[in-house]
């Protein structure tokens, strides 16, 4: 079986879960169970970075301890994960002895190697981005509104050799073109890097912030936020014992557009090559969500609540319009009135019409088991030839994180099995008292509950919950791989049909 590692970026913990940290979360986990059903051995990792001096400062406000208060977002997170059905493998948090304990093998490696040094600083500081920057920094002769105040500074620090690496690793995203994945994003680090990199300053003194891990060869400073984070992707599959080449190199690190550069492509490449470790087989980018139209804001009430449209609705509905409506690599919009449209035509008037009437004409008409199919004529050709343009295309599509593609081909096919079923109308054929008709009624339910099965099969790593519920409610129980799950077969014939029931009830119904 082959391993597959996938990651979330670990989110800060000074902070609440919004609808970027869910899309996120819901993006690898449809990846992580997609490569599930492939057939990979999946390990899914998720977690918060807890250090550093915004969490150092709102603790302090708040007049309680750090350790407080990332207790409280890492059960925050957990949570959130939980509300979306997240099949995470391992949740990481860096207060974690397994963690800490590497960070300092790592750095006092680095050390002994002469990689780290010591030297004085003295140039600009942004506190909210925890980061020394230069003033080609600047836009405009400004500083950009992501590094809030920006302080010049004078200290000695201890500094990483990241300028050693850069023409290897310009030389490395040349020559792997899978290394970041869309690929116009790996276009925005070669032009980053056409500038010679500064080595990494990799301590803040105590006496400026104590929230960190200690320097194993300097107890005076601790470890730069970002340094202490990014090892968290190995320090979590056991980095330095026997169990780690199980499933490094990562596959993904999924990862929002904002924390590409430097920490992800710049940073943690040259980290790893430095400690002599595999680099990341790909970062797979996503981009930003805005709503209704403008940036996300908490302050100005421009804010989603994830966990409050998963219980208004349901966790699949939201999966699927995260999924549905973005293309991954690219910015989209989230508004009431978007999600409303796509919940009530797909799932709503598509998906859940379908079903319901599978399970309301197939006892009316045929008993309480679904028939076997007798009838194969042009109107079954066609549904037929309509699945076998989408199975496969949607396999390969998921396979390329096109997964708005494959979930629109995929109900393109839920919309053949209803047009079949005004053509076939069963509810006529019922009324007749001819054989043949008889016959084709139904065939003409035993087909759409076996399309049914098929279409939702194509949905299970978005809607996990639904294809779960479907099949129980046709019946279907299957040992099978996926992959032979959503072939055509008779696996329904004479499979006992659920009670009806509203799959998406629309929110006016719910009021009712």
């Amino acid at each position: 079986m082959k391993s597959f590692y996938i990651t979330t970026a670990i989110d800060y913990a000074n902070g609440s879960p919004h609808l970027g940290h869910a899309y996120e979360k819901v993006l690898t986990d449809v990846v992580a169970r997609f490569r599930r059903l492939m057939g990979d051995d999946v390990y899914f990792l998720t977690g918060i970075d807890e250090h550093g001096q915004k969490v150092q400062q709102s603790a302090a406000k708040r007049g309680i301890e750090p350790i407080e208060l990332c207790d409280e977002a890492a059960e925050q997170f957990k949570e959130l994960c939980s509300s979306l059905n997240i099949s995470n493998d391992d949740f990481i948090r860096t207060t974690e002895t397994r963690h800490k304990d590497v960070v300092r093998k790592i750095l006092q490696d680095l050390f002994d190697r002469d990689e780290i040094y010591k030297a004085e600083y003295k140039g600009f500081y942004s506190a909210r981005a925890e980061q020394f920057l230069q003033e080609k920094d600047m836009v405009d002769g400004k500083w950009p509104e992501i590094f809030g105040e920006v302080t010049e500074i004078t200290e000695s620090n201890y500094f990483f050799k990241l300028s050693k690496y850069q023409d290897w690793l310009i030389e490395h995203i040349n020559s792997h073109e899978d290394f970041i994945f869309p690929r116009f994003r790996a276009k925005q680090v070669l032009e980053f890097l056409k500038e010679p990199i500064n080595d990494l300053c990799i301590s803040r003194p105590k006496e400026r912030l104590e929230w960190g891990i200690p320097l194993p060869f300097d107890e005076e400073y601790v470890t730069y936020v970002w340094f202490d984070a990014l090892v968290n992707y190995i320090s979590a599959i056991g980095y330095g014992t026997s169990d780690f080449d199980k499933y490094w190199p990562v596959n993904y690190h999924v990862i929002g557009k904002d924390i590409l550069l430097p920490p992800h492509s710049v940073y943690w490449p040259i980290m790893l090559k430095a400690i002599g470790v595999e680099v990341p087989s790909s970062l797979l980018v996503h981009g930003w969500w805005s709503i209704n139209g403008d940036k996300m804001s908490k302050s100005t009430g421009n804010f989603i609540e994830p966990s409050e449209f998963v219980k208004e609705y349901s966790v699949d509905a939201l999966r699927y319009f995260l999924i549905r409506e973005m293309s991954v690599g690219q910015d989209s919009d989230f508004s009431d009135e978007l999600f409303t449209n796509r919940y009530n035509s797909d799932l709503a008037n598509d998906l859940g019409n379908l079903l319901n009437r599978v399970l309301t004409m197939t006892p009316r008409y045929c008993g309480d088991t679904f028939p076997a199919r007798t009838i194969d004529e042009e109107p079954e050709k066609e549904l037929e030839a309509a699945w076998s343009n989408t199975e496969s295309k949607v396999v390969e599509l998921y396979e390329e994180f096109q997964f708005h593609k494959g979930l629109e081909l995929a109900f393109s096919f839920i919309r053949s099995i209803n047009r079949y079923a005004e053509q076939r109308s069963p509810w006529k054929l019922a009324k007749s008292e001819d054989q043949k008709d008889k016959e084709t009624c139904a065939t003409a339910l035993s087909l759409m509950a076996e399309s049914l099965r098929r279409a939702v099969g194509l949905l299970e790593p978005v809607m996990p919950e639904t294809t779960a519920r479907v099949y129980e409610l046709l019946g279907y129980k299957s040992d099978a791989s996926w992959l032979e799950r959503i072939k055509p077969s008779d696996a329904l014939t004479g499979a006992k049909v659920g009670e009806k029931v509203i799959l998406f009830p629309k929110p006016q119904q719910e009021k009712k």
